[in-house]
């Protein structure tokens, strides 16, 4: 596949177009809305993978290759992480881009105090994920992202695509609507890599510091900044 330029369309144009690929593409198979989404924005397109089942980002990987896929290194993964995300380079072709904060940990931790997971994890998300995110996407204009109705009933309201106006960009949710039987047939019948760490009490992973395992009958989302009222790292909000 040939990667395509195309011209940066104005946020008038993109919010319109929000509008009609938001009913468009409301029953379409993740497959299309990713055919779709290469097709109308070329390489303006993007997709975050944040290395937990790589389904999504191996789709891409047969439907549009040339779609580059953003992992988030914020310095504080889990080994099985990385690993995670070095298998998926290893046996596909997709161009996998690192992103990290331009403040070292150490930096960080001389500004703000060593620990700031534990004192602040907003402000540690806001500078290890969230702003490096925004940052990336000035330079695009569709936003693939992996989120699930499923795995977050608290995003019940967000649809397969959206205008995501603090950004001024397309967020496309290709999975949005997969339940877990359906992601999990599709994990088995294509081989695809999966972190472990989801097989041995992690449904749901983000940085070492700020993830424990779950108890059997605790929400999906409890081993995620446990002991906090936080729920979200800022990129979906």
């Amino acid at each position: 596949m040939t990667t395509t330029a195309t011209p940066m369309r104005s946020r008038e144009e993109l919010q319109s177009l929000a509008r009609y690929a938001s009913v468009d593409l409301a029953g379409a198979q993740a497959t299309e809305i990713i055919r779709w989404t290469w097709e109308t924005f070329g390489a303006r397109s993007v997709l975050t993978q944040s290395m937990a089942n790589t389904a999504l980002a191996y789709m891409v990987g047969q439907v549009a290759t040339d779609i580059p896929v953003v992992f988030l290194d914020t310095g504080y993964h889990f080994e099985q992480t990385l690993a995670t995300r070095d298998s998926l380079a290893a046996r596909t072709t997709l161009n996998i881009i690192n992103v990290s904060s331009p403040m070292s940990l150490e930096e960080q931790a001389a500004v703000h105090g060593p620990n700031l997971y534990a004192r602040d994890p907003d402000l540690c998300c806001k500078i290890r994920k969230v702003d490096p995110m925004n940052e990336l996407l000035t330079g695009y204009q569709a936003w693939i992202t992996g989120m699930r109705h499923d795995t977050a009933p608290h995003r019940a309201d967000v649809g397969v695509v959206e205008f995501d106006e603090s950004r001024g960009v397309l967020k496309i949710a290709p999975i949005l609507h997969w339940s877990d039987a359906q992601l999990l047939r599709y994990t088995i019948e294509n081989d695809v890599p999966v972190n472990p760490l989801m097989y041995d009490g992690f449904p749901s992973i983000g940085c070492q510091p700020c993830t424990r395992r779950v108890e059997p009958g605790e929400d999906p989302r409890a081993g995620r900044w446990a002991g906090t009222s936080k729920n979200e790292c800022g990129l979906h909000i």
